[in-house]
């Protein structure tokens, strides 16, 4: 697989929520939890399943920094 995109994380996927058009798509990333949210087409375009390795792809041209 060759992207521009810097940030490639590899996981697992732990869990799929299906909504009307878009899906949540859970990965854990070494303990961490990334989720993605893709179209149903998507997610059965690519047949991610529980279970499966998939990589979080994260290309952003901002990155926000908030504090309490």
């Amino acid at each position: 697989m060759k992207i521009s995109a810097r940030n490639i994380l590899k996981g697992t996927i732990t869990e799929i929520v299906k909504g009307a058009t878009t899906s949540h798509v859970r990965i854990d990333v070494g303990g961490s939890v990334v989720t993605a949210s893709i179209t149903n087409e998507a997610v059965a375009d690519l047949k991610l399943e529980k279970g499966k390795q998939a990589y979080a792809v994260i290309k952003a041209s901002d990155v926000m920094v908030g504090i309490d």
